[in-house]
């Protein structure tokens, strides 16, 4: 039965993105919506049949089934479905049924697309290919909230001189900020601790409401960075606080300013290149957090802020073999130094273990092998000291088993590849992402051309591989949510890492296996296996851009959490997301299970 256009207008307003248009668009729009009745179990649509227009369910639920008949979600009231088959060609590229007794609102096809055409909140609601980055950001265009330190040192107006100053000796700050509660009364800073308590002869006792600056001047977290500096200046001060609305927020200090300027992937990569030992490169590999902000910051695409990132990791791992050949003398035999893991594909974030191997030139014999030993022993420890924590499965080239030479290494992928059991496939998984670091890269490049050849040739194996690549699925719930961690640490959260990430790397792994395709890195196997014909060209660019939104949303998530002083992770609380940012995410996870049913159908194409 038809929806008056009373009601029609109240339902609209509660629907993204209808709800941000103007009165008179809704308007315009009411009388082309068409209702219809569906009972439960009936068909919607068929796969590759025309759609007659957007569908918007008023109530009920709706199944969404693709191409391998594989569930890929289950809508109910206010969620759209069929736009990407009406962004296309207008054929359905998915199969939809109702699940309940359901009432769908259809607004034809001709009138969607002059709605996505037209009205820019439409426009990026239905489309989900990545934005365009800003430019990159200056000191003087960043925001404050990029710049400054969020745990700000804060004392009670009734603390005395003395347990201020000591309380800033503990924390190695300049300044200190006294609040009741969250409201900011006044800054007190070591020059005015030295000028009016020490020069004026004034008992350490003195409450420090008599040496603070009251009232200190401020600026909002929306201020930018050449309003710090500018403020500074006139005013003569090293020291602006953040606040909105009297509360304290934060504070941006002289050396935060230089340390922004000065944080760049190159300068970090440059004192790494010269460090006389591993605890001063861990002084430098502790930045890398702040440097991860001010890449998101300024707006670089993830692959270029992971890449810059594993840049410092492979520096340092040159660093410690050229000391530890330094220490030891020059190796008996040449050897790779190759890293695995996200280090191996030049992905790595904010959080990052160890993952490599030693490959020894096959002149190896085992009186040889102390130096090798104290070799990884001494390049291993010197990670682990950078920050780069031991790897719990002891996938490392200190661990004998992945320190040997190059035949044996042929032994073990042929192994693999000849008997894929669960172990053989998740080191297969892990190995076919090797990639050299220090030493003679040609020992790499031969197992890996020769290894790739072999495995292409083996379906038995590649088999295995493809039920592998299923093994991490997308968190999606029902009824268009997401499926969370029940319960521990990190309940109610999303693991952006293992059910984000890793699907897709997983399938980039698998597509350069099929294709015999040579990158690494989980992005450049897409692209290759898009321009080898693997992947189709709308397949695969639908995979790139739900790849892009869920890498950038882990790095955005690990930005905001070193920002506001925690340790970076993967775990996303899906609440901390704004309507529209959950579910563009949701429908790249939406993407990414489609392109596994396909891969686990024997299809290497998406529509």
């Amino acid at each position: 039965m038809p929806i008056d256009q009373d009601s029609l207008r109240a339902f609209l307003a509660t629907v993204h993105p209808y709800d941000s248009l103007p009165a008179e668009v809704i308007d315009d729009l009411l009388p082309a919506f068409r209702t219809t009745s569906l009972a439960a179990g009936q068909p919607v649509y068929a796969l590759g049949e025309d759609l007659e227009g957007l569908y918007l369910i008023h109530s009920g639920a709706v199944e969404i089934r693709d191409c391998n008949d594989v569930q890929i979600s289950v809508l109910g009231p206010r969620n759209s479905f069929g736009e990407r088959g009406l962004t296309r060609d207008g054929r359905a590229v998915t199969q939809a049924r109702t699940t309940a007794d359901s009432v769908l609102l259809v607004l034809p096809r001709a009138d969607f697309l002059t709605l996505v055409t037209h009205e820019p909140a439409v426009t990026r609601f239905f489309d989900r290919t990545r934005p365009a980055r800003p430019r990159p950001a200056d000191l003087a265009t960043s925001r404050v909230e990029t710049l400054m330190a969020t745990r700000t040192l804060t004392c009670a107006p009734q603390t005395t001189v003395q347990e201020a100053a000591q309380m800033m000796q503990a924390r190695h700050v300049s300044s200190i900020c006294i609040c009741d509660g969250d409201v900011l009364r006044g800054i007190a800073t070591i020059r005015d601790m030295s000028g009016k308590v020490v020069s004026g002869d004034l008992p350490l006792d003195t409450p420090i409401t008599a040496v603070m600056t009251a009232d200190p001047v401020t600026l909002p977290p929306s201020a930018i960075g050449s309003d710090v500096l500018h403020m500074m200046l006139e005013r003569h001060i090293g020291h602006v606080p953040i606040a909105e609305a009297g509360r304290l927020l934060g504070m941006v200090t002289q050396t935060d300013l230089t340390r922004f300027q000065a944080t760049s992937s190159a300068d970090l990569v440059a004192e790494i290149a010269r460090a006389p030992d591993a605890p001063t490169m861990a002084h430098v590999t502790a930045r890398i957090p702040q440097l991860l902000v001010q890449l998101v910051a300024a707006g670089n695409r993830h692959e270029v802020v992971t890449r810059l990132i594993t840049d410092i990791a492979d520096t340092a791992t040159r660093r410690l073999l050229a000391l530890a050949e330094a220490r030891l003398g020059p190796a008996p035999v040449p050897f790779v130094w190759a890293a695995c893991g996200s280090q191996g594909r030049q992905e790595q974030t904010g959080v990052s273990d160890q993952d490599n191997v030693l490959i020894l030139h096959d002149d190896f014999t085992e009186d040889m092998r102390p130096y090798f030993a104290a070799l990884a022993q001494q390049v291993t420890a010197g990670l682990n000291t950078c920050g780069y924590v031991f790897c719990p499965g002891e996938m490392m080239a200190s661990a004998p088993r992945w320190c040997q030479p190059l035949k044996t290494w042929r032994i073990y992928f042929r192994n693999w590849i000849g008997k894929p059991t669960p172990e053989s496939q998740m080191l297969a998984s892990v190995m076919f992402d090797l990639r050299p670091i220090g030493g003679d890269a040609a020992l790499l490049d031969t197992l890996q051309a020769e290894t790739l050849e072999h495995a292409a040739k083996n379906s038995i194996f590649v088999a295995h591989m493809v039920s592998n690549a299923l093994k991490h699925t997308p968190p999606l719930g029902l009824l268009r949510g997401f499926a969370t961690i029940k319960s521990g640490e990190h309940k109610n959260r999303i693991d952006l890492k293992h059910s984000g990430v890793v699907p897709v790397v997983d399938l980039g792994r698998l597509y350069a296996l099929q294709g015999r395709l040579a990158p690494v890195n989980t992005r450049a196997r897409l692209e290759a296996a898009i321009s080898a014909g693997r992947l189709s060209a709308s397949g695969g660019h639908d995979l790139l851009d739900a790849y892009d939104l869920i890498a950038e949303t882990r790095l955005e998530h690990q930005a905001r959490q070193v920002k506001s002083g925690q340790a970076p992770d993967n775990y996303l609380p899906p609440a901390s997301l704004s309507d529209f940012e959950r579910s563009h995410l949701r429908d790249a996870f939406v993407v990414v299970k489609s392109l596994q049913s396909a891969a686990g159908h024997g299809k290497g194409m998406l529509g």
